[in-house]
């Protein structure tokens, strides 16, 4: 399977202290089996910490994820669980981090699952402010494309990545 990663860098090696915390599924490193997200995440990146935008695209044998020496969370869609595990991942003040829903402290090594994008985010905030429930965000997710994202948190499983090229956005 192919990954892309879109930065403001292009990826030499993959050095886990240097991502940043509080994301949707905890500190990591963060893919798309989307392109065009990825450049999208590139222009973002760049256009916020400055430097130039950089593709930059990794290999990933998914036969990883059904042979059982990585602890892998897979969200197939939207769910209360995943609105939760995104939520608590992205809460400074979390600190339950034994916590299944969380990855604070990176129990999981993969983690694949839908982008908790700017309008999920408002919803998200919705929900914590009590103004909507779990069940009408995840039905309202499930009538929106939603992208992917595959986040590596762990140096074991960054180990099953190859990069394979780069190139730079004018």
């Amino acid at each position: 399977m192919i990954l892309y990663h879109g930065s403001n860098i292009e990826i030499e090696s993959i050095g886990l202290s240097k991502c940043r915390p509080y994301k949707d599924f905890g500190r990591g490193f963060y893919l798309t089996s989307i392109k065009e997200q990825a450049e999208i995440w590139a222009k973002r990146v760049s256009r916020i910490f400055s430097g130039e935008s950089w593709m930059t695209v990794f290999e990933f044998h998914e036969s990883v994820l059904s042979e059982g020496n990585l602890s892998i969370k897979v969200f197939d869609e939207p769910s209360p669980e995943w609105a939760m595990f995104v939520l608590n991942n992205r809460n400074r003040k979390f600190t339950d981090y034994a916590n299944v829903n969380s990855n604070h402290d990176n129990k999981y090594d993969i983690v694949i699952g839908a982008v908790a994008d700017d309008d999920i985010a408002l919803q998200l905030r919705q929900l914590t402010g009590g103004y909507i429930d779990t069940e009408t965000l995840t039905k309202a997710m499930k009538y929106r494309k939603l992208n992917d994202q595959y986040s590596y948190h762990t140096e074991n499983a960054t180990k099953h990545l190859t990069k394979t090229g780069a190139w730079r956005y004018e």
